[in-house]
Parts: C-alpha cells; structure tokens; sequence
C-alpha cells in the first residue's frame, strides 16, 4: 500500500473514532455543534493537505517549495495528534473491550442479569487522553514553525594525535545537510550566518547536501552563504541530495551542469574538494585537509568518493581532517585505512529531525538506522563527528534535535 494511501485511511478512522468519543464530551447542544462544525472543517482541511502534498508530489517536487512545507506540516501535525489521541484512548477502550468479553461469556452460564457488559467509560481518562495526545501536537506545532529554525551552537575540544603544536587551540566550524530548497525564511537562514560569523571560525566546513534535487535551490541563497567569515577558507564536499539533479540528465548535458552547480560554490567563497586535499599553514607546520565525493554504505546511494586519490601527496605523519558526509563512509573505509585519519567531519543523518537530546541521554529513530547518528565517537585514536545538519528535508521542521553549528578546538594529544 503507498503510504500516502495508508495515511488517507489511517487519518479517516482516526477522526471517525475520536468524533463519537469526544461528541459525548459535550453536554450542551450548542456547544455539540460548533465542536461538529470545528471538528470535520478541521479533518477536511488534513486531508486537503494530504491532497495538494499528493499533488506537488506528482511534479517530483516534494522535498522543496513552501507550499508544500506549509501543506506537510499541516497534516503531519494534525496526523500525528489525531493517531496519539487513537492509541490513548484505545488503552482505555481495549480493556473495557475485554471486560465487556468475560462479561458476556459469563451471561452465557449464568442466569444474573446485567445491564451493560462493557463498563462505562470514565470522563477523566478520556480527558487525559487528550492531554497527552496534545503533548505530541505541541511539538510537532512548535518544531514545524520555530523548531526548524531554531540554531544552536555544538562547543567542544578535540585532542588528535598527529596535531602540530601550532595549531593548538585551532578553531573549526562545521556545517552540514543546508538543503536550500527546503528553507522559506531568508531572514531565518541569516541569523544562522550570523552565529556562524560570532564564532570568529579559523576554517568553515561544509559536509554536503546543499540541495534537495536541484542546483537551482541554492541560487536565493547564495548571497547569505557569501556572508560566511573565515581566517583560513571555507571547504565544502558533495552529499547524497547533491546529484539528484543529474537523474532526468542526458550524459552530453551532465558535464555542464556540474560547471554551473561548481560556480555557484565558487559564489558562495566555498572550496569545493572533490577526492583531493588542500593545505593549510601555520609557522611552516600544516594540517591537511581531505575531501571525498559522496560514499554511503546504502546500495541507493551514490559511492563517488575515492579516499585513495584524495589522500595522493599526503604524507603519513600529516594531521588530516577528512570532510565526508556520510558517517558509514568512516566505518566501511576510514578506520582501517593505512593512512590514519585523525579527524572526520560527516553530516546526513539530521538526527532525523525528531527525538531526545539532553546530557546524559539521547534518543532518536536515527539511533535504528545508522550506527553513529550523531555527536562524537572516537575508536582507533581517530575521531567522527555527525552533525545534525543546518536545514531540513521532507517532514519541515524539527522537534528535539534543532539545527546544528559545530565548533570544535583542536588540541594536541
């Protein structure tokens, strides 16, 4: 079944179950028909949504506009509140279902009688069904229109093995995952430009994903992305999201449409390292940076980068951070290189935009799907930092795990 088609049918039963417990809520007629008329105007306006997502889905513009950010996050918010309001109030119904079962089966050897097997239900519960199922719905509310936007600067110091001491105290910032087609607020995206700028950054990373599907996403933005400061560069590798523009591409058209997509970084004042190093320089030390095309472990994913060729001319004692945007990459090919890597920044994961991210805990769906989802693991002497990434894709918003800026000071061991 697609799962637009189960969404349809799972929000239709939804509604319908919730109606008849929450019209007999109401005491007063009045009041039954104004919830009635709030009520239905309020699930067809979902499934509208659910339409016009449909809709701009069938023009292979899903993951970008902000009609459809403002049609997605309409139904997601009111899908995800009418299927928690459902499963609260079924953990009330299901028992009385099961009550009213033995009851009946009772009556059938017995000649008492009974005037209802399933017990009445109680008012209370069903209201605090819908408070909790309004826990959920604040925020999906708050991620879809604040969340979203809401940047937070990620502070820690690294200690690399291989770090010349005149790098000691080096100031990196790491972006990842921009996804510019998604964005409806410039001013929103200029304040994230902003913190970036406070930071006061020796070198600016960008992991990849700058589109959803096209190079032409970036072009509103490129003036805001200029606004990026650095003492020593800005450095930008491809994600996964980068080449999906070239899908519908005949191969004589590929060739110059990465010239334009290539020019466009150049705008921005990016460095676009594709399977090759760059160097920079400190009082005749160096710290090398690498960067590779896409590689994702995921058989749907592109697997462009050659950490070999990108490795040509670096010598074995050099530091290296390593610009990957997919973590697996670390996992499949980094870690038991013959060149040790002592830093590799990755994004992608989003920390799937949704979950728990407090000290001493995390949690997120991502945690199901990869490995290293996000923060910093250390195995081997090497170092991986995921960055939860700057924007947003398909669902428009955030709840728990807000946009990430990522400064990491470097230490020698």
């Amino acid at each position: 079944m697609h799962p637009l088609t189960f969404s349809a049918i799972s929000l239709f039963l939804a509604s319908i179950y919730c109606f008849w417990l929450l019209f007999h809520l109401m005491n007063v007629k009045t009041s039954k028909w104004i919830f009635t008329s709030v009520y239905w105007v309020t699930i067809l306006f979902a499934f509208f949504s659910l339409y016009r997502v449909w809709d701009i889905a069938q023009s292979s513009s899903i993951f970008r506009g902000t009609d459809v950010n403002f049609y997605l996050a309409s139904f997601l918010t009111l899908y995800a509140f009418f299927l928690a309001l459902s499963f609260f109030f079924l953990l009330q119904d299901l028992p009385r279902l099961f009550i009213g079962i033995v009851n009946f089966a009772k009556s059938l050897f017995t000649s008492t009688e009974t005037t209802a097997f399933i017990p009445k239900r109680r008012d209370a519960l069903t209201k605090l069904a819908i408070g909790l199922a309004s826990l959920p719905f604040a925020a999906m509310l708050y991620g879809v229109t604040k969340g979203k936007y809401k940047y937070t600067v990620n502070k820690i110091s690294l200690k690399l093995k291989n770090l010349p001491s005149s790098f000691e105290g080096y100031k990196l910032v790491q972006i990842s995952d921009i996804h510019a087609g998604s964005f409806d607020s410039k001013e929103q995206v200029l304040k994230g430009v902003d913190m970036i700028n406070d930071l006061k950054a020796d070198a600016v990373f960008f992991t990849g994903d700058l589109v959803n599907s096209s190079k032409e996403e970036i072009e509103p933005y490129i003036d805001v992305f200029q606004k990026i400061e650095s003492k020593d560069g800005k450095y930008a590798v491809l994600g996964n999201h980068d080449y999906y523009g070239l899908y519908d591409l005949d191969e004589s058209e590929k060739e110059a449409y990465w010239l334009d997509f290539y020019e466009k970084y150049k705008r921005m004042g990016f460095d676009l390292i594709n399977n090759s190093n760059r160097t920079i320089q400190r009082a005749g030390e160096v710290l090398k940076i690498i960067g590779v095309e896409n590689w994702g472990a995921g058989r749907w994913f592109p697997k462009e980068g050659d950490l070999d060729l990108a490795l040509e001319g670096v010598g074995q004692s050099d530091c290296c951070v390593l610009l990957s945007h997919d973590p697996t990459h670390w996992e499949e090919k980094v870690l038991d290189h013959s060149k040790f890597i002592d830093l590799t920044l990755s994004g992608h994961t989003h920390g799937f935009q949704f979950g728990i991210n407090m000290p001493g805990f995390k949690w997120s769906p991502a945690q199901y799907r990869y490995n290293r989802w996000m923060g910093h693991y250390i195995e081997k002497d090497q170092h991986l930092y995921i960055n939860r990434g700057f924007g947003f894709l398909a669902f428009p918003g955030r709840v728990g795990m807000w946009p990430e800026i990522t400064l990491i000071e470097l230490q020698t061991a």
